[in-house]
C-alpha cells in the first residue's frame, strides 16, 4: 500500500497519462490548485444532517480545499491538460462533497507534506491513497474508505523470473516514502542475512516513473498498491504484466484534521450513503478497482 511511512508514462501508459500530463514535471508542495472533474454521478442531492456538520471554515468557503499527490494512477492523476485532477479518489471525494452541499478543490501537492499542510490548516482534508496506520492516526482522523495491497509488476514473460519472496540481488523499482519502501527494506535485510545479495531499491520520488523505470529496463520489477499496479499492467496492452498476488492489504484513509472529530464522522456517513444509493460501486467500477471496495466506512478503525 502506498502510503504507509508513502504513481503511466512515456511508453509504459501513453493514452493521456504520458509523464509530464501525470504531474511528474509540475508537481510541487506548493499546492496549485487542480480542479477535478471526472465523470462521477452527479446526481447526488446534499443532506441536511451533513451540511450542519460542515465545520465553520468550509461552510464560509464554500468548498473543501483536499491535498492530493496526483501522480498515482488510476487513484489520483492529472489528466491530458495538465492541470486537472483525475481519478477514483477524485471521482469518490468529489460525490462525497456533494452530499455535504459543497465542491471539492483539489490542490497538488508532494504526498509526505500532506497529512502536515491539513494539521496546518491549509488543507481541509488529504485524498491521496494513505494507508491507515498507528503512526497516523495519532496525528490525524483517518476515514476508511477502500482496501488496496502491495502488488508486483515485471516485463512480460518475466524474463528475470523476479520473486516477490525471492527478489535477492535485483533491481527494485519503488515510490519514494511508501510502504513499498518499508516492505523492501525488511525483504532485502533477510537477504543478506542469509548471505545473499541485498535488494536494489531504484526509488523515485514519482510512481510514474517507477513506471518508466520497468518499461525501459532500467528495473527488473516494481512494487505499488495493488491497483495502481493493475493499472500499470492495463495501460501497457500486454508489455507488462504482475508476478504474485496481492499482500499486506489494508485500508485507505481520508486524512482530517484531529480537532474535526465530527466531520470525520460525517465523511464516513457520506460514504455510507454514498454506498446505499449505490453510487460508491460505479465510481470504483469506472476505474476497474471494484475488488478493493469496503463497505464498513469507519473513523480511525
Amino acid at each position: 500500500m502506498r502510503r504507509m511511512s508513502l504513481f503511466t508514462v512515456t511508453g509504459l501508459v501513453a493514452a493521456g497519462l504520458t509523464l509530464s500530463a501525470c504531474g511528474s514535471n509540475s508537481l510541487s508542495s506548493g499546492g496549485s490548485p487542480a480542479a477535478g472533474t471526472g465523470a462521477a454521478p452527479t446526481n447526488q442531492s446534499s443532506d441536511a444532517a451533513l451540511v450542519a456538520k460542515l465545520p465553520a471554515k468550509i461552510k464560509s468557503a464554500g468548498k473543501i480545499v483536499v491535498g492530493v499527490d496526483t501522480s498515482y494512477p488510476p487513484n489520483e492523476f492529472l489528466g491530458t491538460d495538465g492541470k486537472t485532477a483525475e481519478g477514483m479518489d477524485i471521482d469518490l471525494f468529489s460525490a462525497v462533497a456533494r452530499k455535504f452541499g459543497v465542491q471539492a478543490e483539489f490542490q497538488t501537492a508532494s504526498f509526505d507534506s500532506i497529512i502536515l499542510g491539513v494539521s496546518s490548516g491549509k488543507y481541509d482534508v488529504g485524498v491521496s491513497s494513505f494507508t491507515i496506520n498507528p503512526d497516523r492516526k495519532k496525528q490525524v482522523n483517518m476515514v476508511s474508505y477502500y482496501s488496496a495491497g502491495t502488488l508486483w509488476g515485471v516485463p512480460k514473460g518475466n524474463p528475470k523470473k523476479v520473486d516477490p519472496d525471492n527478489a535477492c540481488g535485483l533491481n527494485i523499482g519503488v515510490q519514494k516514502g511508501t510502504t513499498q519502501v518499508d516492505d523492501l527494506t525488511a525483504r532485502s535485510k533477510k537477504c543478506t542475512a542469509a548471505g545473499k545479495p541485498a535488494i536494489n531499491q531504484i526509488v523515485e520520488d514519482l510512481q510514474v516513473k517507477v513506471n518508466a523505470d520497468l518499461a525501459s529496463g532500467k528495473v527488473d520489477a516494481m512494487a505499488a498498491d495493488s491497483p495502481v499496479t493493475a493499472y500499470a499492467v492495463k495501460q501497457t496492452n500486454g508489455a507488462v504484466e504482475t508476478v504474485g498476488k496481492p499482500y499486506d492489504t489494508a485500508p485507505y484513509g481520508y486524512v482530517v484534521p484531529k480537532s474535526e472529530s465530527e466531520f470525520a464522522a460525517a465523511l464516513a456517513d457520506a460514504l455510507k450513503g454514498l454506498d446505499t444509493a449505490g453510487d460508491y460501486t460505479k465510481i470504483l467500477t469506472k476505474w476497474n478497482v471494484q475488488d478493493g471496495a469496503i463497505h464498513d466506512f469507519a473513523v480511525n478503525p
